[in-house]
C-alpha cells in the first residue's frame, strides 16, 4: 500500500493542528464530516471491543444547552460539529458476545478457534476488573479515538479542539444519556478557524525530544 502522505506533510499537519479557540460558524461540508466519522469508526480500542458511543451534537438548541457547562467556551455553540465522546458504564458478557458475534460473521470464522479469544475478553475485561477499573480501561479507549479523530482532522486541514473544560455529569443530562449504558468523558469540535483566533499564529510550545524520549 501506498502511503497515504508523506512524512513531511504529516509533520506539517500536526505543527498546523492547535486548540482552535475561535471558530468560524462556515460548516464542513458533508464529504468532509463523513471521513472524520470513518476515523472514529476505524479507531483501534484494547481487544477491539469499542467501548464507545460518539454523539455528534447538531441541535443548536443543545448545543446552546451544553455551553453553559462547558466553561462558556464558545467552541461549543460555534464549531461546525460538535462530538461528546462517551465510554459504556459497564462492559458485560452480551458487549463481548455482540464483538465475538460480528468478528465470526464479517471473517466468516469458526467460532470454536474464536473461543480463546472471547474467553480472554471476558477474563480481561469483564470478569479480570471491577467497576471502578473497568471505567478507567473505557476511558482510556475513549482518549485513543479522540487522539484519532484530531489527528485524522488535522491531515484534512479541519480544525478540532479537544474540550474537558465541561460537566461530564450535566452533559448526561441534557443529552439524556442517564441510563443509557454510557456516559460523557471529553468533547471535541471541529470545523474552521476563525480568523480572528489570535492562538492561531501562536508558536507551538512542545518540550525537546531529549526530554521527552528515553531510550534503553
Amino acid at each position: 500500500m501506498q502511503p497515504a502522505t508523506s512524512p513531511d506533510q504529516l509533520i506539517s499537519a500536526l505543527e498546523w493542528r492547535y486548540a482552535t479557540k475561535l471558530f468560524d460558524t462556515k460548516k464542513l461540508p458533508a464529504a468532509t464530516w463523513s471521513v472524520l466519522e470513518k476515523s472514529l469508526q476505524l479507531a483501534p480500542s484494547s481487544f477491539g471491543l469499542q467501548p464507545w458511543k460518539f454523539i455528534v451534537v447538531e441541535n443548536p438548541e443543545i448545543r446552546a444547552k451544553l455551553r453553559p457547562v462547558s466553561w462558556g467556551q464558545s467552541q461549543v455553540t460555534d464549531a461546525s460539529h460538535l462530538v461528546v465522546f462517551t465510554r459504556r458504564t459497564e462492559m458485560t458478557e452480551k458487549d463481548v458476545d455482540a464483538f465475538y458475534n460480528q468478528m465470526i460473521s464479517d471473517r466468516h470464522a469458526d467460532a470454536s478457534k474464536l473461543e480463546a479469544y472471547r474467553q480472554m475478553m471476558l477474563g480481561g475485561v469483564v470478569k479480570g476488573k471491577d467497576a471502578t477499573a473497568q471505567k478507567e480501561w473505557a476511558a482510556r479507549q475513549v482518549y485513543i479515538a479522540l487522539g484519532q479523530f484530531m489527528t485524522a482532522a488535522a491531515v484534512i486541514g479541519v480544525d478540532t479542539c479537544a474540550l474537558e473544560g465541561i460537566d461530564p455529569a450535566a452533559y448526561d443530562d441534557i443529552l439524556g444519556l442517564k441510563g443509557s449504558g454510557y456516559e460523557t468523558i471529553v468533547g471535541c469540535a471541529a470545523g474552521y478557524r476563525s480568523a480572528d483566533d489570535k492562538y492561531a499564529a501562536m508558536k507551538k510550545i512542545r518540550f525537546p525530544l531529549s526530554k521527552v524520549f528515553q531510550k534503553i
